[in-house]
């Protein structure tokens, strides 16, 4: 499956339950544009290993999603606090460094629809 607001290829991740309700549309699936980084819900397969979408850049499983969920909500931080700290607290918890993470995607995406880098230290602020 591709973006639809950019056409890029989708990493796809099952939601964690405990993150279920930060989803987008309640969606048990999403997919991560690996260009733009636009979050979407799908009824696609899963995908795992070196021939997914952001694989290096991105862990898999449950920690993947959380941090996709997490990327998802970059865009607004004041109306999704909540919701970015229960996830970066799901991933930390798994074993995953949230800020390299965010760095490896800054360095991995295309074309981001938002700063990565400036998300990120405004991140740092907030937690």
């Amino acid at each position: 499956m591709s973006c639809p607001d950019c056409d890029g290829e989708l990493a796809v991740f099952a939601v964690p339950e405990p993150l279920e309700a930060h989803a987008p549309e309640a969606a048990l699936t999403v997919g991560l544009c690996a260009d733009c980084l636009g979050l979407h819900p799908t009824d696609e397969p899963v995908t795992e290993g070196d021939s997914r979408p952001l694989a290096g850049a991105f862990p898999e499983g449950d920690t993947g999603a959380a941090v996709a969920l997490l990327v998802g909500m970059l865009d607004s931080l004041a109306l999704n606090r909540a919701g970015i700290v229960d996830c970066v607290e799901f991933a930390e918890r798994s074993g995953t460094d949230v800020h390299l993470t965010l760095d490896r995607l800054q360095r991995a995406a295309t074309d981001p629809h938002f700063d990565v880098a400036r998300r990120q230290s405004q991140l740092d602020a907030f937690l």
